[in-house]
């Protein structure tokens, strides 16, 4: 992944021109299947480029508003005219019912020759479908209502009996804002494809483009990055519960961003995405819900904090609020992110994707997994660097201003006495009474109980005895050849039941002891509360400092 952005803000169609040139040199890190012209997916999202739009729209007879009163939507729909028709008929339906005005509709020119056998027979007919802001409404209530009707569109279609719904219906972007140029293509083919970006009013101050390597889903349109928020680098290898989570306090949730109209945006996390795609809907939610995309970042792709001694006291305390508040999506990732205003990336607490940038002379900054994808000559560069682990990079179009990770979390740590709620609300074991009494084991059934169990020789040596007698887990693989405990007909451990499940691609190990800095086995106990609303009780949570407890912790 790879971004392009003038820190003046200048719209420009250079912009648009480096971002499709970093996608080309990063053409390598992406992956084609059996048909080597079909690639798992490239995209660029860029800022809506007005002047153009203006002139299609105005030769289509359409009349389009000034910059930030109409929204845009990108659609991939399907193939079949009587299947499509119906799905244009729920986008104006529910448009009209959101007080939005439809402005109209504009076929993406589009040439299937220039990209690959499998990746044209499964290729959307893409439209853009434009609609003007209600009168009385800012950018950002605009930008809300956009969010709402799409998801009420989604909901409605995937509910519906249109055939041809599954494979072919995706809205990869609706914004007044922001547009998404993506498919099931590789890198050089994308401008080939979408003969549109070559124009010359094709404009932006910012390019955010992506070459996938497809791992834990199957390549397609849809899947595509960039999503409407982010481009991922990595895996997250929490995305099953983190998922689970989501959709489990969906129950407590309410802002008054929303009202009653909260519950037409569920489920937050939309089935069959991936897992870049399902990190995209949370930060798209809790973004549309009120908070800033630094702020939502910081909150879902945490810096390690319980371990870092030297780490500032507030900022700690912002960290661990939010951890009491929602768990991190978590694993090797480089994320690229934007709302259409500020662009800036993130790295995971373990540093384990790349991420190079530099920032030239002339105000333009290029960030992406390696170094050297657009040739700038070296006495043009102000400055360069890597991204850190869980530091930000953060670039302000508006203010027109790179912002320091450090000035960035110094920000997000005074907005609430974070830690003074925690001091209040926060419970830990030595708050807890004494315990009316200890349980003790008795040795003389020590065996039988062993047995019953399902305990065998092997455990008790390779595992038990070496935890009992230094107090560390031992290290074993990742993979395991032990037959499924559903298939036995011995006593089994409960804990033989569960699997662990790991990413398909090969991460780095993590060393407990080397990496103590970034590991934490912390947990909090406690009822599910609305993540959207940040107050005291939020936090009113029993902090563990690891999951087991001994007799006298059980209180």
């Amino acid at each position: 992944m790879g971004l392009v952005a003038s820190i003046r803000g200048e719209r420009t169609h250079e912009i648009i021109r480096q971002g499709l040139e970093v996608l080309l040199n990063l053409a390598h890190r992406g992956a084609a299947g059996c048909d080597p012209e079909t690639g798992d997916g490239a995209g660029i999202l860029i800022q809506i480029p007005h002047e153009f739009f203006a002139r299609e729209c105005g030769e289509l007879g359409m009349h389009l508003p000034e910059p930030g009163a109409y929204g845009v939507a990108m659609c991939f729909l399907p193939v079949d005219r009587h299947d499509r028709l119906q799905c244009e008929g729920v986008f104006e339906r529910i448009s009209a019912e959101d007080g939005l005005k439809v402005i109209g509709w504009r076929d993406t020119p589009v040439n299937g020759d220039f990209i690959g056998r499998e990746a044209r027979a499964t290729q959307p007919y893409i439209e853009q479908f434009f609609v003007e802001r209600p009168a009385g409404l800012d950018e950002d209530s605009f930008e809300r209502l956009l969010y709402r009707v799409r998801r009420r569109i989604e909901n409605e279609i995937a509910a519906s009996d249109i055939e041809g719904k599954d494979d072919f219906f995706y809205i990869p972007s609706f914004s007044c804002r922001t547009i998404i140029y993506k498919g099931l293509m590789l890198a050089p083919q994308i401008e080939k494809f979408y003969a549109e970006l070559a124009d010359p009013l094709v404009t932006s101050a910012l390019a955010l483009v992506h070459q996938r390597f497809s791992t834990n889903t199957f390549p397609s349109w849809k899947l595509a990055h960039p999503y409407r928020y982010i481009a991922h680098n990595g895996e997250i290898n929490t995305v099953r519960g983190n998922v689970s989570w989501m959709n489990a306090r969906q129950g407590v949730l309410n802002s008054p961003l929303w009202g009653e109209d909260i519950d037409k945006l569920f489920p937050v996390i939309v089935p069959g995405g991936s897992d870049s795609a399902s990190l995209d809907n949370a930060v798209e939610f809790l973004y549309q819900s009120g908070r800033s995309i630094a702020h939502v970042m910081a909150m879902v792709i945490p810096e390690a904090w319980a371990g870092n001694p030297d780490m500032d006291e507030d900022k700690r305390a912002f960290y661990e609020y939010h951890a009491s508040l929602m768990e991190p999506w978590d694993g090797p990732a480089a994320i690229a992110f934007t709302d259409g205003r500020v662009i800036g990336a993130t790295l995971d607490r373990n540093g384990l994707r790349p991420g190079r940038y530099i920032v030239t002379k002339d105000d333009l900054v290029v960030m992406a997994s390696e170094a050297g994808v657009l040739d700038v000559p070296a006495q043009d560069i102000r400055k360069k660097g890597r991204l850190q682990p869980g530091r930000m990079f953060l670039v302000d179009t508006v203010q027109k201003r790179i912002i320091s990770d450090a000035e960035i979390k110094k920000e997000l740590a005074a907005r609430q006495p974070y830690a003074e709620w925690l001091q209040q609300q926060q419970v830990t074991l030595e708050h807890l009474p004494e315990p009316s009494r200890v349980i003790a084991s008795n040795p003389e059934t020590l065996l039988r109980r062993q047995r019953a169990y399902g305990y065998s020789e092997e455990d008790l040596r390779i595992l038990l005895s070496p935890m009992g007698a230094t107090g560390a887990e031992p290290v074993g693989s990742m993979g395991t050849d032990v037959p499924l405990a559903c298939l036995s007909d011995r006593p089994q451990p409960l804990f033989n039941y569960f699997k662990q499940l790991f990413a398909q691609v090969t991460n780095p190990p993590i060393d407990p002891i080397r990496e103590e800095l970034v590991m934490s086995l912390i947990s909090y106990i406690g009822t599910e509360r609305n993540i959207l609303d940040e107050a005291p009780d939020n936090c009113h949570t029993l902090k563990l400092p690891h999951p087991i407890l001994t007799n006298r912790d059980r209180k």
